[in-house]
């Protein structure tokens, strides 16, 4: 119920408000004592001339004492708890004779509540009195300290409460001992009011219970706002204990001493925060305090999306030295950059054309058919091609320049201008060349004629090459129409061609290059059937003829009708023999051939004009008959929209809608419409169809089918377990058919995945997201960006992340990665594992095992389509020929994966292990050598026992880490698979194994008798010093090791076998002979970081710790590096940093120079640090780290 002080030690520290102190009082006291001859007050003087006043009771040598002394009516205010502190002397009964039997060494604290005083001559009634407590000395005095003029003075204190009334009574009884009372102190602790984190908090009393706490809100000091709501606990002891939330200076303010003033003029602060007033920046100033923002000099202006930090500009010059260069079919102009950008990066150029007559008459602007490459406003670029203009005309051309500012203040245009007479001018540019029809050994091919010719067109030339064969050797032919058939050309072989028109001012430039192949060789069959047919069928028909003109020389009459007729027939049979070749010609393949109709792909790319491709392949819509109905997504260049399209004559149908969002560039505008003109060109029941574009208004819109249920993926996980499998292979066999039809017309997906694939109410999926532009960057975890986002690695084949090579066998591949997320519904593919786990394994030859109840057959499939050697893999036909047969024969798919006792054949490039190997030797040749301990503990000793393992068998035996579990697996499979093939070969009976003979595991912590102590308990034999306590802070982002590192510091009896995250903070002990260490471990999670403050000033030294992998968030690391220093209570303080760069284990972990390169650790000029390389797991490099701390100890300790 109490507390209690030693003898003889001063009275307590009093956090709270003083109710009673008998030493503060000037006056008499006036206290009741029953009976009156019982206790005696004596007052006297100190040598201040302030009274001391005491109470003094010794009738030890009567029996049955029963003294009271009570104080006066003590009113208790705000406290609900009280303290009585008590300082008083106590005889030692045995120094007086003759009183053993009624002599005490005790005597009795009562209190009594009561709303008001009472009255002086009121009765007094010990019963209406509460015991408080039973009051001993701890030392009592003797008649020799008498005589040697020894005080031995006692403290004691206690608590009372809840206290209800609004005061009370105490009393103090006397049953028989010999006291002195020296002094009665009474008081209710308090949390004094206080500034944290510029907000203010009022006094607070705690509640009674001590496990309670008392929430208490701060408010903002003037001239700061709420960040996060401030609030402190008042704990039971008068104490606050860690602030959450804060206020941060108000814009135009900075915090200097727990206040924010206003920033000084020629300063200003733009945001709230607590950050200090910045300087204006260049060709700025502010001429008052507390400015948000520096006003811009005179002729110097600030853009809209300029950030206040930004100096202020002025608009750009004219640009420099304009040339052109003209030739028959093109202007050339080119020019330097002004000499004065205004101070920007940001300037573009626009491009004025004007046509002008004789000399004298006005230049008018050039009509719509001059045409500007790439554009006429907004260029980047100091060059721009002018084409498409009259010949024999007089030109003039302004450049003007422009950037961020420009418009903003009323300075003249900055131009550049230039006249221009043009010649003769040449032919246009060959639009879009098409292939009409292919035979073994030629192509006929068509193109448009230019709609306005600058001259008359004379002939055409052709240039034609084997694909990728251009610099070995070309072909070239001529005609004078917009059409040509090319010969002698090798069967199934594709060639590029090339057109380019001549006029009497020359050639045009050669058209893009446009790919076509011929047929192969099993047209052959088809052309002589048709030829025969066709011989066949001219003879019946010149029969006809013949018997026409014979009836005609009777009856002229008839004549013309029967010619017609005669001639209709004859076509009529032979269009019908020919159409019925082409059915019959497509059973002779297996059901699926090239059809002669089917369309090959056109990259919109090789369109000069992107637009032109969007009018070519997408039909435009009216957007009055488009309804959006709501919002179902975002994609990166707007929303995604679901809706109801108006089709004539036809009932409403439901849409996607994805439109462009505002303020587009037109690249943005130009990607955007680019997937349109990819989907409009394919035509099949499992692509997703296009059904048009509005972009005629805005805004700018992509329209296509609505798919129900929207991603695979999504799909999957929401219904897991729900579909059977050939509902799940009808699904991979949709797929599947898309992709063969992609492939056939010669389109590379690139980017196949579940989430890319859509499904609508019937369960049928549609491959979808055509048009990304894609671009290797040297990240391996990054893998591809691309204009929509990154790609990531685990669904891409190997040579397309090694050598960028992506063709139909490298979405073969991204196939059998669908196929196991389907089968998994809709898992990840190589689970936690980081992209470049995934790249190593798979280059050792590593493939993802078969989901859980996956059918052997869909395993092999899978097992194909990750073939290395990417002409291995199967092609989409057999693929779809091979789902078929499983469809037909659902028997097939009953054998699941986990009803055979070894793996589906896995790649060919899988390592062989030869014989009479050990288990060691095996670790050995796949470099887990270090878990080879493990192995032989859990009874693992030869390679027949580890041939049934499991990855949970895996992780059982204590590998942790996912990519190490994936390669000891993938290598048990390869094993496993060996065993069968020698079981089938009949030598499994010879093939002798040598078990692994078990040793004793020798650890550090084994052999090393200073390792067993731990790293601390060696510190504090090193330091030699006797009960010191060494506080250490030990910081640093979450997840970078801090914990870990504290548990291999610790003694080894100490350390724990798990280890858990911090969450908020925990403190350590530990305790050797000579030092005592207390490590706050704090956390590193954002929230927490503000904690770590609180704990600087009992800090004196510093282990900061940094994930040495985690590349992204290093600049995070030094941002709360730098706040650290600059706190007040580190900043000048020469207190010891010791940086561990951790998990250096890690494949691309920073080197510890070049950690401290981006920490910028040169700069702490004023505290001593350290860098060392760590790996905390395994212990590495913390014996560098303490040796470096213990002698920056041992200085400050000198």
């Amino acid at each position: 119920m109490g507390e209690k002080a030693g003898a003889g030690s001063i009275s307590v520290a009093v956090s709270g408000m003083i109710l009673l102190d008998t030493t503060a009082v000037l006056g008499e006291l006036s206290w009741k004592t029953y009976p009156i001859n019982g206790w005696d007050a004596i007052t006297e003087m100190d040598e201040h001339n302030r009274p001391i006043h005491t109470f003094q009771v010794c009738h030890v040598m009567e029996p049955n004492q029963n003294n009271w002394l009570r104080t006066n009516w003590i009113p208790r205010q705000a406290a609900q708890k009280i303290y009585v502190e008590l300082r008083f002397t106590l005889r030692d009964c045995n120094s007086i004779p003759w009183v053993s039997g009624t002599c005490k060494e005790t005597f009795n604290l009562l209190y009594f509540e009561t709303d008001e005083p009472h009255g002086a001559n009121a009765h007094f009634h010990p019963n209406e009195y509460a015991k408080i407590d039973t009051i001993a000395a701890d030392e009592s005095f003797t008649q020799t300290d008498l005589g040697d003029r020894v005080l031995r003075l006692n403290t004691e204190v206690r608590e009372v409460g809840p206290i209800a009334r609004k005061g009370f009574y105490l009393a103090f009884q006397d049953v028989g001992a010999c006291i002195a009372l020296v002094s009665v102190r009474v008081y209710y602790k308090k949390c004094p009011s206080t500034l944290r984190n510029l907000a203010a908090f009022p006094d607070t009393v705690p509640r009674v219970d001590s496990s309670s706490l008392v929430e208490v809100r701060g408010a903002c000091v003037e001239n700061a706002e709420e960040r996060d709501t401030p609030r402190l606990y008042c704990g039971a002891d008068g104490d606050w204990l860690v602030p959450l939330g804060r206020c941060v200076c108000s814009i135009g303010y900075e915090e200097n001493d727990g206040l924010c003033i206003a920033c000084r003029s020629g300063f200003y602060k733009a945001f709230a925060g607590n950050i200090k007033c910045s300087k204006c920046p260049p060709h700025s100033s502010s001429h008052t305090e507390g400015s948000a923002q520096c006003h811009c000099d005179k002729g110097y202006y600030r853009a809209t999306k300029d950030p206040p930090t930004m100096a202020c500009t002025r608009t750009p010059s004219s640009p420099r030295n304009l040339v052109f260069n003209i030739n028959e079919t093109a202007l050339f102009l080119e020019w330097t950059p002004p000499s004065d950008t205004g101070g920007r990066k940001d300037v573009t150029y626009n491009v004025f054309c004007f046509r002008c007559g004789a000399e004298g008459q006005a230049c008018e602007p050039c009509n719509s058919n001059v045409r500007f490459v790439p554009k006429p406003t907004g260029l980047t670029s100091t060059s721009v091609v002018i084409q498409d203009f009259v010949a024999h005309a007089n030109y003039t051309f302004q450049i003007e320049a422009l950037n961020g500012v420009s418009g903003l203040g009323r300075s003249e245009r900055q131009l550049a201008n230039i006249t221009v007479s043009t010649e003769q001018a040449g032919p246009s540019l060959v639009g879009v060349v098409r292939k009409d029809w292919a035979s073994q050994t030629s192509v006929a091919l068509s193109w448009q004629e230019t709609e306005q010719p600058h001259a008359a067109i004379l002939d055409y030339e052709i240039k034609y090459y084997e694909k990728e064969q251009e610099q070995l050797s070309y072909s070239s032919t001529r005609t004078k129409s917009p059409s040509v058939i090319v010969t002698g050309l090798k069967p199934s072989t594709v060639y590029a061609f090339h057109v380019r028109a001549r006029t009497l001012a020359g050639y045009s430039s050669y058209s893009p290059k446009f790919e076509f192949a011929t047929g192969d060789e099993s047209e052959r069959f088809y052309k002589n059937a048709s030829f025969q047919y066709l011989s066949i069928d001219l003879s019946v028909c010149f029969i006809s003829l013949f018997i026409c003109l014979s009836v005609c020389l009777s009856v002229y009459l008839y004549l013309s009708v029967s010619l017609c007729l005669s001639f209709y027939m004859c076509q009529w049979y032979i269009k019908s023999k020919i159409k019925s070749e082409d059915k019959k010609r497509t059973q002779y393949q297996n059901g699926h051939v090239p059809f002669p109709g089917l369309k090959t792909y056109i990259d919109p790319d090789t369109y000069e004009d992107p637009s032109q491709a969007v009018h070519e392949f997408a039909k435009e819509i009216d957007p009055s008959r488009i309804r959006i109905e709501r919002v179902i997504g975002a994609g990166e260049f707007g929303e995604v929209c679901s809706g109801r399209l108006r089709i004539p004559g036809k009932k409403e149908i439901p849409v996607a809608i994805k439109t462009l969002k505002g303020g587009y560039t037109e690249r943005q505008r130009r990607d955007f419409l680019r997937e349109a003109s990819i989907m409009g060109q394919f035509d099949n029941p499992n692509i997703i169809r296009l059904e048009g574009v509005v972009t005629k208004s805005r805004p700018v819109m992509i329209v296509v089918e609505y798919m129900e249920n929207g991603s695979l993926d999504s799909f999957l996980r929401k219904h897991d377990g729900h579909f059977t499998v050939i509902q799940l292979v009808g699904m991979l066999r949709g797929i599947a058919s898309g992709m063969m039809y992609l492939s056939d017309i010669g389109y590379v997906h690139r980017d196949l995945a579940a989430r890319n694939i859509l499904v609508d109410d019937n369960l049928v999926c549609k491959v979808s997201d055509f048009g990304l532009s894609r671009v290797l960057e040297d990240d391996p975890e990054a893998a591809y960006t691309t204009t929509g986002g990154k790609i990531p690695i685990r669904w891409t084949a190997p040579e397309a992340i090694a050598y960028r090579k992506f063709s139909s066998a490298s979405d073969a591949w991204s196939y059998g990665i669908v196929m196991w997320e389907v089968m998994s519904y809709g898992e990840r593919p190589y689970w936690e594992m980081s992209n470049q786990d995934v790249i190593l394994s798979i280059e050792e030859g590593y493939r993802l095992p078969a989901p859980m109840g996956c059918p052997v057959a869909l395993h092999q499939l899978m097992l194909l389509c990750w073939q290395k050697e990417r002409s291995r893999r199967p092609r989409f036909n057999d693929v779809v020929s091979f789902l078929d047969k499983l469809i037909r024969n659902p028997s097939s798919l009953l054998t699941l994966v986990e009803d055979v006792h070894s793996f589906p054949e896995s790649p060919e490039d899988m390592p062989d292990y030869p014989l009479f190997i050990s288990i060691g030797d095996w670790l050995d040749s796949i470099k887990m050598s270090q878990y080879k301990n493990n192995f032989i503990a859990a009874g693992y000793t030869t390679l027949d026992s580890i041939s049934t393992m499991s990855i949970d068998d895996v992780r059982r035996i204590g590998v942790s880490l996912i990519g190490h579990q994936r390669r000891i697996v993938s290598s048990i499979q390869a094993l496993r698979l060996q065993f069968l093939n020698i079981q089938q070969s009949g030598f499994h009976e010879n093939w002798t194994i040598y078990p692994e003979e078990p040793q004793v595991s020798r650890t550090p912590e084994a052999s090393h008798p200073d390792r067993q102590m731990g790293l601390f308990d060696k510190l504090a034999g090193w330091l030699g010093l006797k009960k010191k306590e060494v506080n250490v802070l030990c910081l640093g982002l979450d997840n970078s090791g801090k914990t870990t590192i504290i548990n291999q510091l610790k003694p080894s009896n100490a350390q724990a076998q798990d280890i858990v995250p911090t969450i908020g903070f925990s403190i350590e002990k530990f305790k050797t002979s000579s030092l005592s260490f207390t490590v706050f471990d704090m956390s590193g999670q954002g929230r927490y970081r503000n904690l770590w403050e609180h704990y600087y000033k009992e800090g004196q030294a510093i282990i900061f710790v940094i994930d040495s992998g985690d590349k992204l968030r290093m600049v995070v690391a030094k941002e709360e590096l730098d706040t650290l220093l600059n706190h007040p209570d580190i900043k000048h303080r020469r207190i010891p940093i010791l940086f561990f760069a951790n998990k250096m284990d890690l494949r691309d972990a920073l080197s510890a120079v070049k950690v401290s390169q981006l920490l910028c650790l040169e700069n702490i000029k004023d505290k001593p640090w350290h860098i060392c390389a760590s790996d905390a797991v395994k212990g590495e490099g913390l014996q560098e780290g303490v040796d470096w701390l213990q002698d920056q100890i041992r200085a400050m300790k000198t």
